[in-house]
């Protein structure tokens, strides 16, 4: 397993479809891209941003579960990658595993500090190596994401998979 970072989450054009990219830790030069639905976008970015809504969404309920029953999201791991699809775990007190939708599992990493890892078999498979060279393309990634809010990834419903035939997680 490898640590990550969340880098955040942009629209990836022309089909307006969300993802969230993760980045290596440590130095590392690989990319992990996970295209999500329209309400997880908007949950990571919120957590991101530090904005606390009125009423708790979801992932918000379920770290304040936790705490009110003693116990600690320790990590999120994601573990497979099945049919374009990636799958999650949760690892509660440090033993106690629960599976999870990938994008969920980091919208509730972000509000509890839990480490995000990726098993190193799915980072061989599906990462993008960036070279020193695309450094500043992400850099520019990074400052969209300091200019785009929650609300940039509202509408209706979330897609259960894109135009492309790629499934959300």
């Amino acid at each position: 397993m490898k640590e990550v970072e969340v880098l955040g989450v942009r629209v990836e054009m022309p089909t307006n479809q969300p993802i969230v990219l993760l980045r290596e830790r440590d130095g590392g030069r690989r990319y992990l891209p996970i295209w999500i639905g329209a309400a997880e976008a908007a949950a990571i970015t919120y957590a991101q941003q530090g904005v606390v809504p009125p009423r708790p969404l979801t992932h918000d309920l379920m770290r304040d579960i936790l705490a009110v029953l003693g116990h600690e999201l320790t990590e999120v791991r994601i573990v497979a990658l099945r049919d374009s699809v990636f799958h999650a775990a949760l690892i509660v007190d440090g033993t106690a595993e629960i599976g999870s939708r990938a994008s969920d599992a980091i919208a509730l990493a972000l509000r509890t500090g839990a480490k995000v890892l990726v098993a190193s078999a799915i980072l061989d498979e599906a990462a993008i190596v960036v070279s020193s060279d695309e450094d500043d393309e992400v850099e520019k990634f990074k400052a969209f994401l300091d200019h785009v809010s929650a609300e940039d990834f509202e509408h209706p419903e979330t897609p259960d998979e894109d135009p492309s035939g790629r499934q959300t997680s």
